[in-house]
This record gives C-alpha cells, sequence and structure tokens, in this order.
C-alpha cells in the first residue's frame, strides 16, 4: 500500500530532470500519473505504467486546459498537481532584454497560474485536493545572472502563499518546494554545472544534491499526512540556505 494509492496527479516539466523523479516517486506510492511537458516524445517515455505522456506548453492557455481536461475524462478526477515546468536561464543583468524576462515568466510563473486556475476547479468540485509548486532557494538570498529567475520563482512562493489562503476552505492545500542546485541533465548540460564546486562548500551536508532527493518532499505534500500543512516553502537544498 502506498500514500498515493487511488490518487491521480499531474506533473509539469515531467519528462526528465526533477520532474521525472518526482512522477516516478508519486507512481511507486500509488498514484496514477499524468506526465506532461513541452517535449511530447519525452513525455511519452517518460510517463509510468499507471498513468500517460502529454505535449503541454504551460505557458499555452489552451495547452492547460486541455491537460486538466484530458486528464480528468481518461482517470475521472484529479487529486495531486506538481508544477515543476520552468526555464533556468543564466543571463548577466544587463544582457536581459525585455523578451527574455517575459519568455521567463510566461513558462515559470504565468504557467504556474494557468494550471493552478485549470486544475484546482476538479478539486474544488471533489472538496479534495494537493497542488505543489516548486520554488527554488535562490530566492532566499537572491543569485548573480539569475535575476529573472528569481523574480518567477520568487513570484511563485508569494503566489503560493495567497492561493492557499484563498482555496483551503474546499480542502485543498497548495505548498511549496525549494530546490536548492541539483544535479540532472538539464543542469550539466549548462553553465550552472560550474557551481556545483562552489555550492557543496556551502552545504550543511556536503554532496551533490540529486533529483532524487527532492521528489519525497513532493510525495510528503501530495499526501494526506501533509492534510494540516499549507502556505508553506519546504527547503530541500542540504542547508545551503543557512549560509
Amino acid at each position: 500500500m502506498g500514500k498515493l494509492d487511488d490518487r491521480v496527479a499531474i506533473v509539469t516539466g515531467a519528462a526528465q530532470g526533477i520532474g521525472k523523479a518526482i512522477a516516478d516517486k508519486l507512481a511507486d506510492e500509488g498514484a496514477t500519473v499524468v506526465v506532461a511537458d513541452i517535449n511530447g516524445e519525452g513525455a511519452q517515455a517518460a510517463a509510468p505504467a499507471r498513468g500517460m505522456g502529454m505535449q503541454v506548453d504551460t505557458s499555452s492557455e489552451e495547452d492547460v486546459k486541455r491537460m486538466v481536461a484530458d486528464t480528468v475524462a481518461a482517470y475521472g478526477k484529479l487529486d495531486i498537481l506538481v508544477n515543476n515546468a520552468a526555464i533556468v536561464p543564466f543571463t548577466a543583468w544587463d544582457d536581459v532584454d525585455f523578451a527574455e524576462w517575459r519568455r521567463i515568466m510566461a513558462v515559470n510563473l504565468d504557467g504556474t497560474f494557468l494550471t493552478c486556475h485549470y486544475g484546482h476547479k476538479p478539486m474544488r468540485e471533489a472538496g479534495y485536493g494537493r497542488i505543489v509548486n516548486l520554488a527554488s532557494n535562490v530566492i532566499l538570498a537572491g543569485t548573480p545572472n539569475l535575476a529573472h529567475y528569481v523574480a518567477s520563482k520568487g513570484g511563485i512562493f508569494a503566489f503560493t502563499r495567497a492561493l492557499a489562503r484563498e482555496i483551503g476552505q474546499y480542502g485543498i492545500t497548495v505548498n511549496s518546494v525549494a530546490p536548492g542546485l541539483t544535479e540532472t541533465e538539464g543542469v550539466m548540460a549548462g553553465p550552472h554545472k560550474e557551481a556545483f564546486e562552489f555550492v557543496q562548500m556551502l552545504q550543511c551536508i556536503p554532496r551533490r544534491g540529486v533529483a532524487a532527493d527532492i521528489a519525497p518532499a513532493v510525495a510528503f505534500l501530495a499526501s494526506e499526512e501533509a492534510g494540516w500543512v499549507t502556505g508553506q516553502m519546504l527547503v530541500a537544498d542540504a542547508g545551503m540556505s543557512h549560509n
């Protein structure tokens, strides 16, 4: 018996990395999981046996509406929504133009709004729901070359707190998980990989984080065990934010 038996979940940005680890963990705990990703083939490949993959651009209102409608049509309900889809840029402030700023906000913040807006409706009808939004530990101290990303993730946490107050009356909890720098395919393919040695020096636990370190935090907040927890941010960064 898993802690999420008979639950239906959507995880966005779940074709690889942290999102895939979350989808796998929820499935291991018994949930039926819809893997949503802009990479449709990747979403199909990553989907667990109980579930399906969907190509979804979370910055598109039509895509998000379809994602929720198709999930409810296939499984009869939506219990858990995990908003993980995000773009992680690495751009010096002087080089950030408005188009890039808007692109980051469209995926990271607007996408979270859209999925919560449409995803909470079947939860409200059922009188039960768990929403987990992925923020980041960079919002606690600020990080150079990530100003627009930090702004988007800070907005997600502020939105999480406000939404929790508004829809808790319908049996829906809304929480956030803030990962630290985590070894994933995307991170290792980009400029962030150079930061690992420095980051480990600041951590209380001096090893690299992996996607499987983040997934259990999400699974907890998605479970019955977290039924009295809402509007909170669980930081999973090996204690780096203490420094």
